[in-house]
């Protein structure tokens, strides 16, 4: 191991313990400006192969949030047909779960060198590390994507350009219960040792 390189153990430990709240569950507050530029700084550190930093933020919080429930309702209307009282308000309320919603948006270019699957992987890194800063920051998180994410009207809405894709929504907040544990895989189930054939 690199002298260079510091053994953290407390991290691990930390990463070891890390779960996603649901985004229903979280309340105000969620992170002030400075907490949420040091996260965002974390989230963007990720590996990006040639630099191209090939995804950007949209915050989504205030009022805002209660507008584009709004009007998500009236395309999950056009898109779904007629929604009952329990699916209008999912959509009413899609922005409004948590205080905060950063949505991260892939904008993979046409390069040379670097592959597009690439940068889409540095997208998604991009989530899972602003995921982690924000549960280091104390702070419930979880990160979505829905038919939102994947619909070309509502990712227009949202700020998306026609060139993008949604990576994640990811909902920011104050956990109000304990995060459930769930099932993850059986490691020696997802791991093997290479050997020549």
């Amino acid at each position: 191991m690199s002298s260079h390189t510091p053994a953290r153990p407390e991290v691990l430990e930390f990463l070891l313990s890390r779960r996603s709240h649901p985004a229903v569950s979280l309340t105000a507050p969620g992170p002030d400006a400075p907490t949420l530029e040091k996260i965002l700084t974390a989230a963007a550190r990720v590996p990006d192969h040639g630099k191209l930093a090939p995804w950007r933020f949209v915050l989504y919080q205030g009022d805002a949030r209660a507008r584009i429930g709004l009007r998500l309702a009236e395309m999950a209307e056009a898109r779904f047909g007629p929604l009952d009282e329990a699916r209008r308000q999912q959509e009413l309320t899609r922005f409004t779960r948590a205080p905060l919603v950063v949505g991260v948006f892939s904008r993979a270019a046409v390069h040379p060198k670097i592959p597009v699957w690439e940068q889409e992987l540095s997208a998604g890194a991009v989530c899972m590390t602003l995921v982690t800063a924000a549960t280091a920051a104390g702070f419930g998180v979880q990160w979505v994507s829905e038919w939102i994410a994947f619909d070309a009207d509502a990712i227009a809405f949202l700020g998306g350009q026609p060139d993008e894709k949604v990576a994640g929504f990811v909902h920011i907040g104050t956990a109000s219960q304990p995060p459930f544990e769930r099932p993850r895989p059986v490691l020696a189930d997802i791991t093997s040792t290479w050997t020549e054939a």
